[in-house]
């Protein structure tokens, strides 16, 4: 195996969830940059069809697939309409995931008082979100005997944060149901499929933005402020910094790397604060 075949992805076909945001619709531009033919799928038609077309402006192939990662029968439909569209899959990215203010303490909300529907919101969104496209694209790279399938956590998982109980047991459940489903499908059905999380770290997005800056000032909070403290890169990350992790996890590079959690985070898991 040559250099360039390492992280050849020319000719694949990829299935992001919640490709319509910042983070995982950066990861679906960089793969359809590298030849990767790529299925957008977000419950947001606009955001779907905008990265689409921002994909295909740069000469890449895109689809766009409305879809809500909550629902089988509408997963079901996706799973077919790729198949229909690309004949394949290859790579199953699982981006769709979030918090929610309802779930969040704050000095209006205890812990005592977190709304059940909150709660319930964010751990479904989140972890049930995860495991419903791994059954439906799953399947089928069972049945082709290859694939990979990244996650994508948190460095929440590791060590949770005040505030977000919901999100940060959600993701660490992920972290779970990533290391499983590498030995279920390996063991299975193919030891060519791998299954892999990345864990970012904190990246300013427009689920989070409220609890990093203030509203009116766009000046960072209190916690924003710690958290690039306690950041030896000085700084949250950008989108672009995700792109090399999972360019690697993707590639035949990592053919022999399956269950694990890369963290991506500037280095705040490695600081004691001290």
């Amino acid at each position: 195996m040559n250099h360039d075949s390492l992280f050849d992805l020319d000719g694949q076909v990829a299935v992001l969830t919640g490709a319509g945001g910042v983070l995982i619709s950066a990861m679906a531009r960089e793969l359809a940059r590298r030849g990767v033919r790529v299925a957008i799928m977000d419950r947001d038609p606009t955001a779907a069809q905008r990265v689409c077309e921002d994909i295909r402006a740069a000469g890449g192939l895109a689809e766009p697939i409305v879809c809500d990662v909550l629902d089988k029968n509408s997963l079901q439909e996706a799973a077919r309409c790729v198949v229909e569209t690309f004949g394949r899959v290859d790579i199953l990215v699982n981006g769709a995931g979030g918090n929610n203010k309802n779930a969040t303490t704050s000095p209006d909300l205890a812990f005592f008082d977190i709304p059940a529907d909150a709660l319930r919101f964010v751990m479904d969104l989140n972890l049930l979100g995860t495991i419903f496209p791994c059954q439906a694209f799953g399947r089928l790279m069972a049945q082709q005997q290859r694939g990979v399938i990244v996650n994508v956590s948190s460095m929440n998982s590791f060590r949770p944060l005040t505030r977000i109980i919901g999100y940060s047991a959600a993701k660490a459940a992920i972290n779970n149901v990533t290391q499983w489903l590498a030995v279920h499908l390996a063991q299975n059905y193919s030891p060519d499929i791998r299954v892999n999380a990345i864990a970012p770290g904190f990246f300013e997005t427009q689920q989070n933005k409220f609890l990093l800056r203030d509203e009116q000032t766009g000046q960072l909070t209190a916690r924003g402020q710690q958290i690039v403290s306690h950041t030896p890169a000085g700084r949250f990350g950008a989108p672009e910094d995700l792109l090399g992790a999972l360019v690697w996890l993707v590639s035949p590079g990592a053919r022999f790397v399956s269950g694990i959690v890369v963290p991506v985070d500037g280095g705040f898991s490695a600081y004691s604060g001290v």
